[in-house]
This record gives structure tokens, C-alpha cells and sequence, in this order.
């Protein structure tokens, strides 16, 4: 289903209010460094899924989500006023792994080069 341009553009304003957020207003510790790599709200505007990545292992992933799921209602509320909607969306957060995955085929292709250099020798 093709999104409209209504929703484009509320797809970034929230990304941008939730950049700010994270870069300045937010002081929970467990929120380190975290990238917001795409906002994608529902055509009715209830829901928005927020895609996010975090430098480190399983554990920092998990206090990550800990803590932006703590600052929900916070950064639900700062998203209603910058957008002056009576409803702002729900906040989902959701682990992107996109960024694991290319570190991975990056990884398998250096092996096979590293290989197939090897075999040449």
C-alpha cells in the first residue's frame, strides 16, 4: 500500500523530534548510543514503529530498550506538542538489525577473499 505524503512527512518530523530528544532531553543512562533509523506511522496515526540501532552486545541492546520503553510516555507527549495533534501516536521500538546483518556479510566476504588469497598463493 503506497504511503501518502501526509504520512511521509510525519514519518520524519517524528524522527527529528525523537533525534532531539535522545541528543539532549533525555538523561536515562541506559539510553547511550542510539540511532533512530526509521519512524513508520499507521495510515490512522495511532501507531508509530520507531526503528532503532545501538552500538554494543545483547546486554547494552536490552538496557537500550529499557530505557527508551521508560521515556515513552515522555517523548509520546513532546511529539503531540511539536506536531499539535490531540493524539500523538503510540510509540513502538523496534530493534532494527539491518546494520548486524551488513556487518555480517561484510565479515563472510573478508573471509572468502582472505581464502581465496590464500589458495592463490
Amino acid at each position: 500500500m503506497a504511503r501518502s505524503y501526509r504520512q511521509e512527512r510525519i514519518n520524519e518530523t517524528i524522527k527529528e523530534v525523537l533525534c532531539e530528544l535522545l541528543l539532549g532531553r533525555i538523561k536515562d543512562p541506559r539510553v547511550g548510543m542510539v540511532t533512530i533509523t526509521s519512524v513508520r506511522v499507521t495510515s490512522d496515526l495511532s501507531l508509530a514503529r520507531v526503528y532503532y540501532s545501538v552500538m554494543g552486545d545483547e546486554d547494552m541492546r536490552a538496557e537500550t530498550e529499557q530505557g527508551l520503553n521508560s521515556a515513552r510516555n515522555f517523548m509520546r507527549n513532546t511529539i503531540g506538542k511539536e506536531l499539535k495533534i490531540r493524539n500523538a501516536p503510540e510509540l513502538r521500538f523496534i530493534y532494527d538489525d539491518s546494520l548486524d546483518k551488513s556487518f555480517a556479510i561484510e565479515e563472510a566476504l573478508q573471509k572468502t577473499k582472505k581464502n581465496e588469497d590464500e589458495e592463490n598463493s
